[in-house]
């Protein structure tokens, strides 16, 4: 499938985004990837900012397309589109980001101590990884959206 179709089919609308709205989108993310280092916070506090950082870079590449997730579904929706953005050798990001979603859902929602350091860790380090590869397609495929 297509965003073009995910869009026909209710799952997206349209989004017109700046420069700007992805500068401060950008600045999330290296304020959420500073938060999640702090150690004192608890593992699952620094797993849910993780998370979040890693949801405005998909957000980042929906926007740049000209898309929006609609509300119902929008962080698995904004999640899914990784692949057809970026490629389908992200299918396993998308994978990966789904279970931290499930377990990012249910540690703030039902229970404490769900996620260890080392799933925070892993996490950090995957955003810090998809953060590079989102940069490098963004550059070089939405140029002038790059904050300057």
């Amino acid at each position: 499938m297509s965003l073009k179709q995910w869009a026909e089919n209710g799952w997206l609308r349209p989004h017109k985004t700046s420069a700007q709205e992805i500068g401060n989108l950008l600045a999330i993310v290296e304020r959420d990837l500073k938060d999640a280092s702090i150690r004192d916070l608890s593992p699952d506090a620094r797993f849910t900012t993780a998370y979040n950082a890693a949801l405005k870079l998909c957000t980042i590449c929906l926007y740049a397309e000209g898309y929006r997730a609609e509300r119902n579904m929008a962080h698995y929706r904004t999640i899914e589109a990784l692949p057809l953005i970026l490629g389908a050798d992200r299918s396993g990001d998308v994978d990966y980001l789904n279970t931290c979603r499930s377990k990012r859902n249910t540690s703030e929602y039902d229970y404490i101590d769900v996620v260890s350091d080392d799933d925070a860790d892993e996490l950090i380090g995957f955003v810090g990884e998809l953060k590079d590869k989102v940069m490098t397609w963004l550059k070089s495929r939405h140029g002038k959206l790059v904050p300057s």
